[in-house]
């Protein structure tokens, strides 16, 4: 990262619409961040939606979407726009109500934790694929 951007970081940190926006979050994460904010766990979010808890938790590490009906569901259950699950934008998770900046900055770091495990997680998926092509080629 250029040195010009690391010290405009912070200031960006302490704003939930960089943090939840579609360049640094993905579905998965704002929904997780949204299901928290409402104070559900998984299991309790699956059965208001009527779906399996294992579905909330693909849904919120990004192994499969929902279709546009449980989107709409989710969205009113959550208290949040479509369009912020989507992609960031609209209405979204309010960390002002009784949090303050280093609540978000955990959320922030929850939330880099959470990409760095998916991306650890397709890496390590993609080295399995060349070591197997790579057996077969010796």
């Amino acid at each position: 990262m250029p040195q010009d951007q690391v010290e405009e970081m912070p200031e960006q940190a302490l704003s939930e619409d960089y943090w939840y926006g579609g360049d640094v979050a993905t579905f998965g994460d704002r929904l997780a961040a949204a299901r928290e904010a409402a104070g559900l766990k998984p299991g309790e979010f699956a059965k208001r939606l009527g779906v399996k808890k294992s579905t909330i938790i693909a849904w919120e590490e990004d192994l499969s979407e929902p279709r546009a009906n449980r989107l709409s569901m989710m969205a009113g259950l959550l208290n949040v726009t479509v369009g912020w699950l989507l992609t960031g934008d609209g209405e979204g998770v309010d960390l002002s109500d009784g949090s303050d900046s280093s609540e978000a900055g955990l959320v922030a770091i929850m939330t880099e934790i959470r990409n760095i495990r998916m991306s650890m997680k397709r890496d390590l998926e993609r080295l399995a694929r060349l070591e197997k092509s790579l057996r077969k080629k010796v």
